[in-house]
């Protein structure tokens, strides 16, 4: 049935009047510094806030033994002690919509060195028009419009007639294991949407991405005989120009994958940290790299791997005919890519959402870039639908996400939910439904 002109202005104004508490919200999710194996804080406020909003809670510690059975499984490196995900799910009295699960990653990056913010990472103001903080675009404020998108709609005297699962997971930015240990929880339903950072447009593809670490071994000697010995941290920067080959013909190989055509680099091979030697005056005798390579949908993270394998064995010697070998070791993301196929349902209502609340068509584009969607899409023939607000500097300084475009998608998510779910009239007495000064709803 389709959503009703009065019920969705009804929505819409409602989020308008709670948006100060959204706001508010956003801004205190923002200030619980979620770096990984550091989440519990955050997830402990996202549980209460949807235990108050009366949902049906589950949470739990990820459990290594289980994600390594998983294909799509990244390697795990540090401990999953107190490292875990919150769901709350919403039940109506009778289901008769569709089903939806409202995803968002609450864990966030390094800030990097603190004395080149403009102010600290975890302080959240909001300054001409932006909120600013560590994770406050990628994707604290995704995350909160969920909550409050289903809070307008209660608010408008209206709920849901499909199940609603509010996924709150960890390990985005470096495994997926959060949202893929969901998935062996058994979460499942008709769609998924993720409202990450994405300049208020519909993801259509993203890359695929492998983590791995590379080490070199060198020849030890004082420098007063170097040319004796062997450079590690030399010889490890050769092997990362070998793997740079490597990209560059991935690169050329972009007008076979469709949707990555015109995008001038679309696979990026970054050197993300590097480690070496153990004294000034000593020749290294060793060399670590740890390398992020993206691969296109449709290529398996096991070929690409085979690729990557290939590449370095290749390397036997340095520009100076040293011999050498290049070991690599995962250690994240082993994800493949995915393709948002067009034409789905999912796709249309969310359409038809964005086109309320801007008055203008969806736009979709492709990234190279990770997401949580790959789960959904690959590994349970979900529509994976990630959309969401526009944000400057994610993964950089001074981090920050436009509150009006938090606001816009909010309204949208709220449509999306109210159409593809469905909705029904609250039967309550006149107090009842309320919306509370955090914005959840309250019995009076």
């Amino acid at each position: 049935m389709q959503l009703q002109p009065e019920h969705a202005r009804r929505i819409v104004d409602a989020i308008d009047t709670a948006f100060d508490a959204q706001l508010a919200f956003t801004q205190e999710l923002v200030r619980h510094p979620s770096l990984r194996t550091q989440e519990a804080s955050a997830q402990d406020l996202l549980f209460d806030a949807m235990r108050d909003r009366g949902l049906e809670m589950d949470r739990w510690d990820l459990d290594p033994e289980e994600l390594a059975t998983h294909p799509g499984a990244g390697r795990v490196a540090v401990s999953y002690e107190n490292v875990g995900n919150v769901v709350g799910t919403y039940r109506p009295e009778r289901e008769e919509g569709r089903s939806l699960i409202l995803n968002g990653h609450v864990d966030v990056v390094p800030e990097g060195p603190l004395d080149e913010w403009s102010r600290s990472p975890w302080d959240a103001p909001i300054l001409d028009g932006w909120l600013y903080g560590r994770g406050s675009g990628d994707m604290k404020a995704g995350l909160v419009a969920n909550l409050f998108a289903f809070d307008a709609i209660r608010a408008a005297g209206l709920e849901p007639t499909g199940r609603i699962h509010f996924q709150s997971v960890v390990e985005e930015e470096c495994t997926g294991n959060g949202s893929l240990s969901a998935l062996q929880r058994g979460y499942r339903a008709d769609a998924v949407l993720i409202p990450e950072p994405e300049e208020d447009m519909l993801v259509r593809a993203n890359t695929g991405v492998i983590w791995f670490t590379m080490r070199v071994a060198g020849r030890p000697i004082h420098p007063r005989e170097m040319s004796a010995g062997f450079n590690a941290i030399d010889a490890a920067y050769h092997v990362m120009s070998r793997l740079r080959e490597l990209e560059a013909r991935w690169n050329a190989d972009k007008g076979q994958h469709r949707f990555f055509e015109d995008l001038e680099h679309p696979i990026n091979f970054n050197l993300g940290g590097i480690r070496g030697g153990d004294w000034p005056s000593s020749v290294p005798a060793w060399c670590e790299l740890d390398v992020r390579v993206a691969l296109y949908p449709g290529v398996t993270a096991d070929a690409a791997w085979a690729e990557i394998q290939e590449c370095l064995s290749s390397v036997t010697a340095d520009e100076a005919g040293n011999p050498l070998e290049a070991i690599a070791t995962r250690n994240g993301f082993y994800a493949e890519g995915y393709v948002l196929e067009e034409g789905s349902d999912a796709e249309s209502v969310l359409r038809g959402a964005h086109r309320e609340v801007f008055n203008d068509e969806l736009k979709s584009f492709t990234t190279p870039g990770y997401l949580d969607g790959r789960v959904f899409a690959l590994y349970a023939d979900m529509p994976a639908l990630v959309y969401g607000p526009i944000s400057e500097a994610i993964h950089g300084y001074d981090e920050r996400v436009d509150v009006e475009s938090v606001r816009r998608i909010t309204k949208s998510i709220a449509l999306f939910i109210a159409e593809w779910c469905g909705v029904t009239p609250i039967e309550a007495s006149p107090g009842q439904n309320a919306l509370a000064e955090n914005g959840a709803v309250q019995t009076v």
